[in-house]
């Protein structure tokens, strides 16, 4: 087996077994980002130097018996979290020239427990996108590819498209993502992976580049439930520093794995069965039902009545705090600058022209229109008061069930250019995301099977809040059901 193989769990012991290095493990990583990246554009930046120098901290520390969770462990980071001394853009020309001097909390926690990073991964611009088609430093390649068409270019899903790529193409080990609407579930789903949208406030959003503040979740990628466990319980915990973190404790993540199902309820939404899905997608859902009650779990139908209104109101809440967030660049504080600007106003409109791209600019659009006299009330306190009956309804239904079971996505990866022509067409992609996001419960993407042209499909579990445990262990046996870990990427 090669060490990019490896999973998280499995490198950690053989590092502190010393099978091998930490450098080693990086220098394989590297090597590969430098053979396939060029292909995927999966990064923005590579920091090869700074990654190698960590590795051989990380050496020092297992060679004095020091090892901590992640000691030599290669990660990608989302270039939305900022990274002191390391370029961060957040897919946006206006931030190109951005190094921020302050290192974001989950990053920080991610270095106190000795992971190696191996640079920024790229993304949607600002985090708006369900393909990473938008990012000002091209789109990003799923490294997937369909029996039928293998010449097609196929997308990672976004906006943490990247993040998805970069560990289903075995560049890292692991990677952070940000889950706005569905950011971290739907990549994961189309790259065949695990990524986990924690409950909102687990982890710390300070400095994260904001989109929608109070719908924004850091959380992890990864190639197993294990994996996503281990790197969450570093990622986690109560920060000061952010007023919306939460001061709780941080379970052991990664004992719940291994829990079981045994005894407990698993609701099945009668909402979630979408007109025009897939065949393929419900009968994967009834697979998934059918393992869950071989191991012992009970599963009932529940509803959620307010489903069917999620994605309207995600996309009138989101687009007005991302309005509010995105007027801080103004080409006068930090990032890019306009020339040729007239008077201050001018220099204003001249810089977001110049760097802000199409889909960032219909959001801001969007977001200023709801927000404005005459349509706060009738849209945005509408959709704020909808969003309110959506988080009623997961807290009714997790009265009488533990967790929640539904498809991640409607479809498996399609290709570059075949749904960019139709917004709202885009946006369907994150219509089973959305609802967890608007009541801040936490959920995990699994894979669980193929397609007919050989494309990864996930399942979702959803929980409550700040019970993570629970989805752990419903997404580890659906796991060892699936049978996925054998299967990935072959192209790239």
């Amino acid at each position: 087996m090669m060490l990019t193989d490896l999973t998280i769990a499995a490198a950690a012991d053989g590092l502190r077994r010393g099978d091998f290095t930490a450098r080693a493990l990086t220098e394989a990583h590297l090597a590969a980002i430098g053979a396939r990246n060029p292909r995927l554009n999966a990064f923005i930046t590579v920091t090869g130097e700074a990654a190698l120098a960590q590795a051989d901290a990380a050496d020092a520390a297992l060679a004095r018996g020091e090892a901590r969770a992640l000691t030599g462990i290669p990660l990608a980071i989302k270039d939305l979290f900022c990274t002191a001394g390391v370029r961060t853009t957040a897919g946006s020309h206006i931030l190109s020239p951005f190094v921020p001097p302050y290192e974001s909390t989950v990053t920080a926690n991610l270095l106190r427990d000795g992971a190696v990073f191996l640079g920024k991964a790229n993304l949607d611009e600002f985090a708006m996108g369900s393909s990473n088609m938008t990012s000002a430093f091209g789109p990003v390649a799923n490294p997937w590819t369909r029996r039928q068409d293998p010449d097609a270019v196929l997308v990672p899903g976004g906006s943490s498209g990247g993040s998805a790529a970069a560990v289903a193409a075995r560049l890292a080990m692991g990677a952070t993502g940000t889950d706005t609407g569905g950011s971290i579930r739907q990549p994961s789903s189309f790259c065949g992976i695990v990524g986990i949208k924690p409950t909102y406030g687990r982890c710390s959003r300070w400095g994260v580049v904001a989109f929608a503040s109070s719908l924004d979740h850091p959380g992890p990628f990864a190639r197993t439930v294990e994996d996503c466990a281990i790197l969450l319980g570093s990622m986690a915990g109560h920060d000061p520093k952010d007023s919306t973190s939460a001061d709780v404790a941080v379970p052991d993540f990664r004992a719940a794995c291994a829990r079981g199902v045994k005894g407990l309820r698993i609701g099945v939404p009668r909402e979630y069965r979408a007109e025009g899905m897939a065949g393929e997608i419900d009968a994967l859902w009834q697979q998934g039902i059918a393992w869950l009650r071989a191991a012992g779990a009970e599963v009932v139908d529940v509803s959620l009545p307010h489903t069917k209104y999620g994605l309207a109101t995600y996309y009138i809440v989101a687009p007005a705090e991302a309005s509010s967030n995105l007027a801080r660049y103004d080409g006068v504080r930090f990032g890019l600058r306009a020339s040729g600007g007239e008077d201050l106003r001018d220099l204003y409109e001249r810089t977001r022209a110049e760097g802000f791209g199409a889909e960032v600019r219909r959001r801001i659009l969007i977001g200023t229109y709801v927000l404005s006299a005459g349509y706060y009330d009738a849209y945005y306190l509408r959709a704020q008061k909808v969003r309110a009956l959506i988080l009623r309804d997961f807290s009714d239904v997790f009265g009488q069930v533990d967790a929640l079971l539904t498809p991640t996505t409607p479809s498996a990866a399609f290709a570059q250019g075949e749904k960019m022509d139709d917004p709202v067409t885009m946006y369907l992609n994150d219509v089973f995301t959305v609802p967890a996001n608007l009541a801040g419960v936490p959920a995990i993407s699994v894979p669980a099977g193929l397609d007919a042209n050989g494309l990864p499909l996930g399942l979702q579990v959803i929980g409550r809040a700040f019970d993570e445990e629970t989805v752990f262990a419903v997404g580890g046996v659906l796991e060892r059901a699936a049978g996925f870990g054998g299967l990935h990427a072959t192209a790239g």
